[in-house]
């Protein structure tokens, strides 16, 4: 598996590719890194080409002090594509991941085989957060240590391994503060009018017992894309990935087995007919 660096839109992006096969690309969320996708990589890489991608302020890639909007990330992910001759990838993200992915999506289709979006913030942060966002951004700016402390681990339900939620605070702080800007897109962001445009199948996956972002979110955008699609993952919280690893990879297996046998949905097809 290459890990070498990428430059799109003046970012150094840091990456991983390996295997071979229908291309799938990952997209972890706020303030983590692709190593977060371990477990769907050591799986998928045996019969795909799995990229992960470190995106711009996190992990090994540039720390720009402006210019971290989901804008510009989507505008990274679909110039990584450019770089690495992806040909219509799965685009699987989680948390703000998620967000990237389905602008990517929306703005061009075409090369995009499809979306799986994993506890997505959608509209929540905007509607649903306004007046705990500014807080947190105070608390991460006053102490972001022990903000993070006592934040991350509400991210993992009961039943996680401890140390999942330690990685990810050493990651975040790792990822440095510059990615604090995304919480003021945030504070504005929402998908739900333009999701009636996403002309590619779409799976909005969730866990049961996600503290940060409701369960009918997911549901709510899963309903207004016209390919959507939605699943609960049972026992996960807010990274059902790292939480249900095997239950995560058969879901995205079962996703890449539709794509690939199955013919793009016509303009007709119902709001859920790519549902199972």
């Amino acid at each position: 598996m290459t890990m070498p660096y990428a430059k799109t839109n003046g970012i150094r992006l840091y990456y991983t590719d390996g295997g071979t096969g229908a291309p799938v690309l990952f997209l972890h969320g706020w303030g983590t890194s692709g190593r977060v996708w371990d477990a769907q990589v050591a799986d998928l890489a045996a019969d795909h080409r799995v990229v992960t991608v470190d995106w711009r302020g996190c992990g090994r890639t540039d720390h720009p002090a402006a210019g971290n909007t989901i804008a510009a990330n989507a505008a990274d992910i679909l110039g990584l594509m450019d770089v690495l001759a992806l040909d219509r990838p799965l685009l699987v993200g989680n948390s703000m991941g998620a967000a990237f992915a389905l602008e990517a999506a929306l703005q061009s289709p075409e090369r995009v085989a499809g979306v799986v979006s994993i506890d997505g913030p959608g509209y929540w942060p905007s509607q649903g957060m306004s007046d705990t966002l500014p807080s947190l951004r105070t608390a991460l700016s006053v102490d972001r240590t022990e903000t993070l402390a006592d934040w991350v681990p509400q991210w993992f339900g009961p039943a996680a391994d401890p140390d999942l939620a330690r990685q990810t605070v050493r990651r975040i702080l790792q990822s440095g503060p510059f990615i604090n800007e995304l919480f003021a897109d945030l504070a504005v962001y929402d998908p739900r009018e333009a999701l009636g445009r996403l002309m590619v199948p779409a799976v909005f996956a969730h866990g049961r017992l996600d503290s940060q972002v409701p369960l009918e979110v997911s549901r709510t955008l899963a309903e207004l894309a016209p390919y959507g699609e939605f699943h609960v993952i049972e026992e996960a919280g807010h990274m059902p990935h790292q939480e249900q690893p095997a239950v995560v990879n058969a879901l995205i297996r079962a996703v890449l087995a539709r794509l690939a046998t199955e013919a793009a949905p016509s303009a007709s097809t119902s709001c859920n007919a790519y549902a199972a």
